[in-house]
């Protein structure tokens, strides 16, 4: 029989006031276990640092409850969803709003970030499910309670009160399997972080384990004290920890078994995360939120079963485990998994999907305000991520009245001009790529490509050659100089001509007279500037720029690449619904020039789009940053199949 767990295993870190009014939910960041966010009736989104007692930041924006928050693996964005269906995403780092998403016609329960990009799914109340823009069909019939992506991105898992567990395939956009068994609402859905195997945990006081290659159930712990609202697998998926009522229980699944279960006063238990080897979590109440440590040094994670001080009485039998023999498949997973993901940067109003004119309105009502700026510069600031900090000490309860000084406003700052070298210039002939030069051309790198620092120099002395001249050594430093005044002459000439027609106030106009230029360089500059206001974009400018970005996306400049693929985000998240609505739509009665007009461009975007969808698809099998973008754009361009 289990004993009483001793005071050392567990214990209360602190309490905190997070909200002026209600706690509706919150979330733990999963990456470091050490970042908290809130969200409020107040309509507000608060972040924490566990064992700091300071509100970090508070961002503003939504106009109704808060009921979901999510942050990204990095812990760079956060996704906030609220009682009136709309959502909106910020960046951290920038302490800004990146977009808001609106389509929901309910309260979001649910959302989730792609492991890999910053793409967002979101379950409402209104039985939908949506991947930004785009919206899974055969849904569930009512509310979506969880959402999580697969380990490998190619996944997603929902659940739902209507007691089913759907598994869907992120690239046929289609469910691939429901796994029913629950006999009441599924609040909550977890992958095992290697194995094809999915736990999910019931109202119905279950918890159920799923072979995703055999689409079956494997097993099911029964006996849990109330409803399951969180569960999550140990980092190496040797065990899972459900939160329950007052205590934290430790599972097996091949066969069903219970390890280990520790006595946690915290109630009903909101979320957990891990950080060097202590379990945390948090439960809310009200205005105030608690956070809690479990040592799981001294917890039993493999081994002998133990029994439930609760049910001692019950007679269990003995199991043991083998849990280094993997018994499924694994996750295929990029091979850039091992570091930190790094993301893409975009500017602010090229991320939302909301009409044009609800662009500024957004940016002045949502803010984010840093009320502490000590803790935000050291979380923030160095890295994407709170660093693995030492342990956490038994902590005395500490509470905290968020600050009501709101920073100023950030402005958004156009981009320095593209300066890759060499330009594709129509004054200058092409020139055979050296054999040391990489097939990417990083947009940092320590030295110019193309250059020879030798061109710049005195040619070395020879012993039979004289001493140099100064003529002479003037010549030869001026040795390849010539060529890069022609490349910036040219460069300089280009700009200033797509500038007077930009200070016409014609974008159009001005785009095309970038792309008649024949200098993707220019192109560059230009869409590094359009891309910031998302406003500025019409589909008549699509039709233009889509064969442009088609050209940079197979550039061997990284930061062509990026900015195309910055563009092309854009372009599919603002218009690719009204393409597709317009091609599907029936024929109108009557004359309406306006009408053929946009669905002539609306055809000739869909073309150009399905031009391009190929190529995304195969680059997106790419590692890095670039494979991580490409497989965001391929999912955004799923519809078009």
């Amino acid at each position: 029989m289990a004993t009483p767990v001793v005071t050392k295993t567990a214990w209360k870190l602190q309490e905190i006031v997070a909200h002026a009014s209600n706690v509706s939910s919150l979330v733990l960041g999963k990456a470091s276990g050490r970042l908290l966010a809130t969200g409020g009736d107040d309509c507000r989104v608060n972040l924490w640092s566990i064992n700091k007692p300071n509100c970090i930041m508070s961002l503003t924006g939504h106009t109704s409850p808060v009921e979901s928050v999510r942050l990204n693996t990095p812990e760079e964005l956060i996704v906030a969803g609220s009682q009136s269906g709309s959502i909106r995403v910020w960046d951290l780092e920038a302490a800004k709003i990146l977009r808001t998403l609106m389509g929901h016609k309910a309260n979001i329960c649910s959302l989730d970030f792609h492991p890999y990009g910053e793409f967002v799914a979101s379950g409402s109340q209104d039985t939908n499910i949506k991947l930004g823009s785009f919206h899974l069909s055969q849904g569930h019939s009512q509310a979506v309670r969880c959402l999580r992506f697969s380990p490998d991105g190619k996944w997603l898992a929902s659940a739902a009160d209507d007691h089913t567990v759907k598994l869907w395939d992120l690239t046929a956009g289609k469910m691939m399997s429901e796994f029913p068994g629950h006999t009441g609402p599924v609040n909550v859905v977890e992958f095992h972080p290697n194995e094809y195997l999915l736990a999910s945990g019931s109202s119905d006081r279950t918890i159920r384990f799923w072979d995703l290659e055999k689409f079956q159930v494997v097993s099911c712990i029964e006996g849990e004290p109330g409803p399951v609202r969180s569960v999550l697998f140990n980092p190496d998926g040797c065990c899972l920890y459900s939160g329950c009522q007052d205590s934290l229980r430790v599972y097996g699944w091949e066969p069903e078994r219970c390890f280990d279960v520790v006595l946690v006063n915290w109630g009903k238990v909101a979320d957990l995360a891990i950080c060097n080897d202590q379990l945390i979590g948090v439960a809310f109440s009200q205005s105030n939120v608690s956070s809690y440590v479990v040592d799981l040094t001294r917890v039993t994670r493999t081994g002998t079963v133990t029994q439930d001080p609760v049910q001692a009485s019950q007679p269990l039998t003995q199991q043991t485990s083998n849990p280094g023999v993997s018994l499924r498949r694994i996750y295929e997973r990029p091979s850039t998994t091992c570091n930190k993901p790094q993301r893409v940067k975009h500017n602010s109003e090229s991320e939302r999907r909301s009409p044009s004119s609800e662009d500024d309105r957004d940016e002045r009502e949502s803010r984010a305000e840093i009320q502490n700026a000590e803790d935000y510069n050291e979380i923030f600031q160095p890295k994407n991520s709170i660093s693995e900090a030492t342990p956490l000490p038994p902590h005395n309860i500490a509470t905290a009245k968020e600050a009501s000084k709101p920073s100023p406003a950030m402005d958004v700052q156009l981009p320095v001009p593209n300066l890759e070298v060499p330009a594709r210039s129509p004054v200058l002939t092409a020139t055979p790529t050296p054999k040391g030069e990489p097939a990417i051309i990083p947009a940092t790198r320590n030295e110019p490509i193309g250059l020879k620092a030798s061109d710049f120099l005195p040619a070395v002395k020879v012993p039979q050659q004289a001493e140099l001249v100064d003529e002479d050594a003037m010549s030869q430093i001026r040795k390849g100089h010539d060529t890069m005044c022609v490349v910036l002459t040219s460069r300089h000439k280009n700009l200033d001509t797509v500038r007077a027609v930009w200070t016409t106030g014609d974008i159009k106009t001005s785009v095309d007279s970038a792309v008649a230029i024949n200098d993707l360089s220019v192109v560059v500059d230009l869409l590094n500037i359009v891309n910031q206001k998302a406003s500025l974009w019409k589909l008549d400018l699509c039709t233009t720029v889509l064969p442009q970005i088609e050209k940079l996306l197979q550039s061997k400049y990284e930061s062509y690449v990026q900015t195309g693929c910055t563009s092309l985000k854009l372009i599919l998240q603002r218009f690719l619904p009204l393409i597709t609505d317009m091609l599907a739509a029936p024929p109108s009665v009557g004359v309406d020039i306006s009408r053929e007009e946009r669905l002539h461009k609306c055809r000739l975007c869909f073309k150009q789009l399905k031009s391009i969808s190929g190529l995304v698809k195969s680059k997106s099998g790419l590692s890095g940053r670039h494979g991580s973008a490409f497989r965001e754009l391929h999912l955004l361009m799923a519809s078009l199949d």
